[in-house]
This record gives C-alpha cells, structure tokens and sequence, in this order.
C-alpha cells in the first residue's frame, strides 16, 4: 500500500477512542481459571510481557471452569460484544471531536474476530442512530495490520470531501476466536489477544482548522513467502475457526520493518532520525522488541506500545491505536513533529503512515 496526501490541507486526525470490556484478568488468573497445569504453558502466559487482559469469557461449565463455546456462540458473542464495544469507542472518539453522531458522513468498521452480514458498520449505523445516508466501508478478515489499511482508505474519503467528518473504528472481541485445545500452539494465542475497540474521526480542511495531526502518506511491505505464519481458517477437527502464529513471526517482521519505513520518509525528503514519535503494534514482546532493534529505536521510542502490550494485552487491529491515544495523552507532540505509526499483521505484512502535528 502507498499513498500521500501532498495537498495544502491534507486529513487530519482530529480525536481518538476506545472501549473495553469491564472485567480485567491477570494471566496468572487465567491460568487458575482455566486449571492450566501444564509448565510449557504457564511459561508462555507468565513470560509474555503481558499484565493484564480485557475480556468477555464463557459462562462456567459443571466443572467451574469456563466452557467450549460452539462456533455459532462465539460469532454472537462477537456481535454482541462488537457492537457494544464498537459504540463505545465511536462515542468517546466524537466527545473528544466535540462533534455529535449526526454529524459523521463516513463510516469504516475493521474487524478480524468475526464474520457477519450486515456488518459492524450497518449494526453501528443503527446501534448510535447514525445518519442513514452515512457512506459505508467494511474491512474484514485482514488481521493486526487492518488499521492502517482503513485509516489510508479513510483519508482517501475525507481528502474528497474536505469539511465531512468521517471515523475509522477497530473492533475486535479476541476472546470470540479462542480455542481451548490444551496445545501449545493454540496457548500462544490464548496468552497474547485482548478485547477492545478503538475509533479515530478524520476530517480535511472545513470552515475551521481541525486539530490534530495531518496524515501525510502510507506505505506497506508485503512479505509473500511468509504468507502462512499468520493465519486465522477453518479447523476441520474442532469445527471452529482457529489463529494459529508461527514461531518465527517476530523476526520475519523485525527483518523487514526497515524497508517500508525507509520507502515511506524518503517520499517525505525525511530521516529516521527526523521522526519524534514512534506507535507500534504491540503485536507481542518478542515482535516489539525485534522491530526496536531493526529500525534502531529506544525503549523510550516504543514506551506507549509496551505499556499497552502490558496493560491490555495484543488488541488485534485496535492495538496501535490504543498506543496512540496515549501519546495524545501525553501531551509531548509539538507543532511541526513528525511520527510514524506501524502495524504489522497476516499476509505477512507490514504497514506504515507519516503523520505531522
């Protein structure tokens, strides 16, 4: 994916949101909840970097522990949660705007955790009372890295309608793609993903100067021969849908982080060394910390990705967001500061946007 948005008044990122289910877990609590004795196991959920988690478990079987869900559970729960965790991002994100919904003209929902028809976008229409005449968009089934995705598609829309606000919102309930097997492969899974939502609102020129900064351009890496270490299909023996990451995604992605970043600031006459802010997927620890050291950043430099990788665990598409609304909420991007944010997801790929404050 490339894109840039050299006009005078480029979209602006104006607010941002998000929701989360209202129970938090520790792994520790997770493993007693579960009973998981197994050591290999303990150690995946006990050395991930991860605090706590966000998310919607299944009621408690005979046994007390929490039952298997059949597929057709897991995709209401998805629904249901989405759409509740999805209006709660969306709402936070239009306060913040100072804006109302009536006043959105575009609409575009991401999620990877589910598949429906209508879609989170429809339902999200409906669910917040949403102009009837709000143009649409569904990003579906593209994994972590979807954001940026929707975000360049986003832009696109509201660089051709300057004075519209449109808002981008993540939706994923992890929580509703688990499968409790007892594997290891599957207990990667179930060690790394949390709940939550996340929405931006984007908007270009208008009688007023949006705050917020502007998007300047994207670019993205595919990585065709790792096309399969990220995958999320039909398992035919626990008729359900399964995700399933190979062991040597970290690397895959730190090996290739440079070469997108490199493409998207030289577009820009710009260096790494010229960008002040960095927002990663907190894809995990070994991803974040692989990354770091191939684009040559700080601890400093990935803070806010780490601090939600412990707090809330991988959000899926929601994550990188959710990094980005603390840095607004540190307050320490100054006027003329540039930033790169950076997801990386199924494909295996890895994408990339140029902001400026």
């Amino acid at each position: 994916m490339n894109a840039t948005h050299p006009r005078a008044d480029p979209p602006r990122i104006t607010a941002v949101g998000t929701g989360v289910p209202p129970r938090s877990y520790t792994q520790r609590e997770l493993l007693e909840l579960f009973g998981v004795r197994d050591p290999r196991i303990r150690s995946v959920f006990l050395n991930s970097a991860i605090d706590r988690r966000r998310l919607t478990l299944p009621p408690r079987g005979p046994d007390g522990t929490p039952r298997h869900e059949t597929q057709g559970e897991l995709l209401r729960r998805h629904t249901r949660d989405g759409v509740a965790l999805g209006r709660q991002a969306v709402e936070a994100c239009l306060e913040r705007a100072g804006a109302r919904p009536a006043d959105l003209r575009h609409l575009c929902c991401v999620s990877s955790t589910g598949f429906i028809t209508p879609g989170f976008s429809a339902l999200l229409v409906k669910e917040l009372g949403l102009p009837t005449h709000c143009s649409r968009l569904d990003v579906v089934g593209m994994g972590c890295n979807a954001g940026l995705n929707a975000l360049a598609a986003v832009t696109a829309w509201a660089a051709a309608h300057p004075g519209r606000l449109a808002a981008m919102v993540c939706v994923e309930v992890c929580s509703a793609a688990y499968v409790f097997d007892g594997t290891l492969r599957t207990s990667v899974v179930n060690s790394l993903f949390g709940d939550g939502a996340a929405a931006v609102t984007v908007r270009a020129g208008g009688p007023e100067r949006p705050g917020g900064p502007a998007v300047l351009g994207f670019a993205g890496r595919m990585i065709p021969e790792a096309i399969d270490a990220m995958r999320y299909d039909w398992d035919d023996d626990r008729a359900r849908f399964s995700f399933s990451l190979a062991p040597d995604v970290p690397y895959v992605v730190g090996a290739h982080a440079a070469q997108p970043v490199r493409r998207l600031l030289s577009g820009a006459g710009l260096r790494r060394s010229d960008i002040r802010h960095w927002v990663l997927h907190p894809g995990g620890r070994k991803v974040v910390d692989s990354v770091r050291v191939n684009l040559g950043l700080t601890r400093h430099d990935t803070r806010h990705t780490t601090g939600v990788l412990r707090d809330y665990g991988n959000l899926s598409s929601a994550a990188f967001l959710f990094a980005y609304e603390r840095l607004t909420e540190e307050g320490v991007a100054a006027p003329g500061d540039h930033g790169v944010l950076m997801t990386m997801g199924p494909g295996s790929t890895i994408e990339t946007a140029l902001v400026r404050w």
